[in-house]
């Protein structure tokens, strides 16, 4: 089979890349020139609603489309919503109507947990038939791309599947994930030894790439969306332990009361870095597992291992 996989410089393209390529022919559609993938590669300065793919499409069976204006904490931008638009949006629809004119089978939308919400309830998890709740232009975003492909598959007959990843960890992750796995390894006391009762799902970048690759042919992923996590639920505290677990430093937690943190958020006007803190965001994965016989091949403890490996052998822990 034949793939064209985009955005594969980013932390989950690459390893998808490397994955897929053991099995199947492909083709990369990046921002930039890739000196390391010896295969064709369609160059263009980011995925838009005006593109030209120049015919290049013609020989893919299957496209995976990871690319994406990415979430930002502190998006300076005029119109945010319009530049998410631009790329999220009309750049996705403009590539798979171009996949469809050269008879691509199957296009993979690597969407967003943002579609469904920011928070949940406990023993309320999030799950792919919820009505959409996105809460930021990010969000947005995705959710409308979501629902014109869908619309699409129904012109069309493109087979469109769409995966809604939790927070994805692992080998090259960044951002607040590895800043609080580079705080643990220097064994800092840290004030989350309360923060028990809530809980987030999270997914190795190892289990989404194996669901991806199962999404490739599985005939009943056609037209349907699944949400991904590890199946394993935990707290904010049991997180940061399992990363002193992972890094061989046993995290040293203080108990500072839950409500301090609320009184932090709104005293400072971050109550939405709080609430990702001290909140739930769960997942219920089990349509997916059941709809394409598949469970997550690798266990939480695992993910947390090999990315604290990843880190140390980065030297950034």
């Amino acid at each position: 089979m034949n793939i064209l996989i985009t955005g594969t410089s980013g932390f989950i393209g690459s390893l998808l890349c490397d994955e897929i390529q053991k099995d199947h022919e492909i083709s990369i559609l990046n921002r930039r020139l890739n000196k390391t993938f010896k295969g064709e590669q369609l160059i263009y300065p980011s995925i838009s609603s005006d593109n030209d793919y120049n015919n290049k499409l013609q020989s893919v069976d299957c496209i995976i489309h990871c690319a994406a204006r990415v979430h930002v904490m502190k998006d300076a931008s005029v119109n945010p919503i319009d530049e998410y638009r631009e790329v999220n949006t009309a750049g996705t629809l403009n590539l798979a109507r171009q996949a469809v004119e050269a008879g691509v089978k199957r296009f993979i939308f690597i969407s967003s947990i943002k579609v469904n919400g920011e928070c949940t309830q406990i023993g309320s998890p999030f799950k792919a038939t919820d009505k959409p709740n996105p809460q930021d232009p990010y969000g947005q975003s995705k959710a409308e791309a979501e629902e014109q492909l869908l619309a699409l598959t129904k012109e069309t007959g493109l087979e469109v599947v769409i995966i809604r990843p939790t927070l994805v960890y692992g080998a090259g992750v960044k951002a607040n994930f590895a800043s609080l796995m580079k705080l643990v390894s220097k064994g800092l006391p840290l004030p989350f030894g309360l923060i028990t009762d809530n809980r987030r799902s999270l997914v190795s970048v190892y289990n989404l790439v194996d669901l991806i690759v199962t999404c490739i042919d599985h005939p009943n992923a056609a037209n349907q969306v699944f949400l991904v996590s590890d199946d394993h639920d935990l707290s904010t505290a049991e997180m940061v332990r399992q990363m002193g677990l992972a890094l061989s430093k046993p995290a040293k937690l203080i108990p500072v009361p839950v409500f301090c943190y609320s009184l932090a958020g709104k005293l400072t006007g971050k109550q939405d870095v709080v609430s990702r803190l001290i909140g739930s965001l769960q997942v219920d994965i089990s349509e997916t597992k059941q709809r394409l016989n598949w469970t997550p091949p690798y266990k939480l403890e695992d993910g947390f291992k090999m990315t604290a490996n990843a880190l140390v052998s980065e030297k950034k822990c």
